[in-house]
């Protein structure tokens, strides 16, 4: 047999949350899925495209995107050059370090946050500087001039919740002499957005998922907002049929009813704000979360117990044995009827 390379044979490969066999079986906050379905229009136009024989799946999807990177480029106001679609926002997190960061060479991010970053970056063979997070949720030690090639800032972070404003990351920006990502899979739950600073900043780039807001995990959708020349050098890396014809056609018309949208939005974040203040009246800690889960504490520290305990019940929330992170748990939001059995059955647990 062939050696593997060194790196990808000592590596361990990134664990995504426990998925039940039968999920209907139980309730499933472990994974920030939306507990609501996407835009009827979503289904609609999947419908459509694959008629009543299959016709048009017997060819190749539009390789370039191009009439969704126009509608997402209305949407946030910019050109379509400006604009490149993904299967899922992963493929946007590996390419931009393909990119940019050459084996060897050093890229950043949080601990903790999204554990995806150190897959990648030990797939590239790159070098991982990281950096911890303070009482108020800024860079413990960041250097007046990071010189690493990429710094990736998960903003809201995972799996806290808490956004970083726009004059924080636009210092953080000024300091990299790299490129700063900025993540934003939970960024539609929040009252804010980094997108702005793309056009501010020559170094920010900003990137997307539909597996959240959009309530499209399934169809693994996600998009990035960057200068030209980014873009020009990611659809050289992409595979050229990264995107199939019906996830094609769901991002546009996701993308096209706004409306479904805010309504998903607003119950999802109103949820959120009633399960915090009762967890705290429960004596739980619970930092304010703008995304789509909370970071809840048990009074005795021990989020294990709590783990274990929600799923004797069947209910699946996200444990960390990170020694940052081992004393709670993160919570997706689900329905108000999932939060409030979630809720009876940790008040019962203690």
């Amino acid at each position: 047999m062939t050696p593997l390379r060194k790196n990808i044979a000592g590596m361990s490969g990134y664990v995504p949350g426990f998925q039940p066999e039968n999920e209907a079986e139980w309730i499933k906050l472990n994974t920030n899925e939306n507990p609501y379905p996407p835009s009827p229009q979503v289904v609609k136009a999947i419908t459509e495209e694959v008629g009543e024989d299959g016709a048009s799946l017997r060819k190749y999807p539009d390789a370039g995107s191009r009439d969704v990177r126009k509608i997402a480029a209305d949407l946030y106001g910019v050109e379509p050059d400006w604009v490149i679609m993904a299967n899922g926002s992963d493929e946007l997190l590996n390419n931009l370090i393909r990119a940019f960061v050459a084996e060897g060479e050093e890229l950043a991010y949080v601990h903790p946050s999204y554990s995806y970053y150190s897959t990648l970056a030990e797939i590239q063979g790159a070098n991982i500087c990281t950096f911890g997070l303070d009482d108020d949720f800024r860079l413990v030690g960041f250097p007046e001039r990071y010189k690493g090639k990429l710094f990736f800032l998960t903003s809201p972070n995972a799996p806290f919740g808490v956004r970083f404003t726009n004059d924080y990351i636009r210092e953080l920006a000024g300091r990299c002499a790299g490129v700063l990502v900025v993540d934003e899979a939970y960024a539609d739950f929040s009252d804010g957005s980094a997108m702005e600073l793309v056009g501010q900043c020559e170094n920010v780039i900003v990137t997307r998922t539909f597996s959240k807001s959009y309530a499209l995990a399934g169809m693994r959708l996600g998009l990035a907002i960057a200068r030209p020349e980014v873009v020009a050098a990611l659809d050289k890396i992409r595979d050229h049929y990264h995107l199939d014809r019906l996830a094609l056609v769901a991002a546009k018309a996701a993308l096209g009813d706004q409306d479904w949208l805010a309504d998903t939005l607003a119950k999802v974040c109103k949820t959120r704000e009633w399960f915090s203040g009762e967890l705290r009246r429960s004596g739980y800690r619970v930092i304010p979360s703008q995304a789509n889960f909370v970071f809840a504490t048990p009074p005795d520290l021990d989020g294990e117990r709590v783990y274990n305990a929600l799923f004797e019940r069947k209910i699946l929330v996200r444990y960390f044995s990170d020694p940052l992170l081992k004393h709670g748990l993160r919570i997706s939001i689900g329905t108000r009827e999932e939060m409030e059995q979630t809720l009876e059955a940790l008040i019962e647990i203690g």
